[in-house]
């Protein structure tokens, strides 16, 4: 197990766009509650808050994110797209998924697929989940908080998690330089930033690209009742594309929805 230091975080992530200045905790609740405090002290876009360890780590509607000392990467990255708005929002979701996805794929040669609406998946199983946390200055983004959790060397046991989940390290079947991966991850971050909000839609196209399940019976689970059908696709806005059985397709933003195979609902 090899932790981080910061003359060597510092040295090695010179030159990028994101990533200054960096925040290196041994242990704390959250990245991205960390990062927040410092956002709205005005931390600028860039700042990039990591840690080796987190206690209070959270996924989407606010499950649970486990991540051991020095085998994970736990990161939250200060975003100020004054430029974008709000109900593109979404779209920096998208861009934390293809980047991890074009990160993984160019440290181990594996391709990862994106499981709506914030996970990264490798052989059906989740190996990184994104939150996306946004605060308004009147109508518009201040700020937004980019957390992403990739488990580099370790995969929580089945029994911790809803979803099954796997690791770099058991799909490359090695060991992986965590600060590799980190380079890596933050470089496509900002390679890929300057197509949030385009027109183009160059971002949404490549994301699609990725998504997991189209075409296949899925169940969503939502607050009022589960939802089946088969996955058509995700809109730009982000909202799935669910075809019912009636041949009815229907609109399904995030929010509080849980989206699985049917094979495995039914099993």
């Amino acid at each position: 197990m090899a932790l981080f230091h910061a003359e060597e975080l510092l040295h090695y992530l010179s030159g990028l766009r994101f990533g200054h200045p960096i925040y290196l905790y041994r242990t704390i609740g959250s990245t991205n509650d960390e990062a927040k405090l410092l956002a709205d002290s005005g931390a600028p876009e860039g700042l990039l808050v990591i840690a080796e360890e987190q206690t209070a780590g959270r996924g989407r509607l606010g499950r649970t994110w486990i991540t051991p000392l020095g085998q994970a990467l736990a990161i939250s990255l200060v975003l100020r797209p004054g430029h974008l708005p709000v109900d593109q929002a979404t779209q920096l979701t998208m861009l934390a998924g293809l980047a991890v996805c074009q990160a993984v794929e160019q440290v181990t040669g594996l391709q990862p697929q994106l499981k709506w609406p914030n996970d990264v998946l490798l052989s059906g199983k989740k190996v990184a989940g994104l939150l996306l946390e946004t605060a308004l200055r009147g109508d518009q983004l201040d700020y937004a908080v980019l957390g992403i959790g990739l488990n580099v060397n370790f995969a929580p046991p089945p029994e911790t998690v809803d979803f099954p989940a796997t690791s770099l390290q058991a799909e490359a079947r090695t060991e992986l330089d965590r600060l590799l991966v980190l380079r890596a991850l933050l470089e496509r971050l900002a390679a890929l930033y300057p197509e949030v909000g385009t027109p183009d839609q160059a971002l949404y196209q490549a994301w699609s690209a990725r998504l997991a399940l189209v075409g296949q019976a899925i169940v969503v689970r939502t607050a009022d009742g589960d939802q089946s059908g088969v996955l058509e696709g995700v809109t730009p806005e982000g909202a799935l594309l669910l075809k019912l059985a009636g041949g009815q397709t229907i609109k399904l933003l995030a929010g509080d929805v849980r989206l699985r195979p049917a094979s495995e609902v039914d099993s």
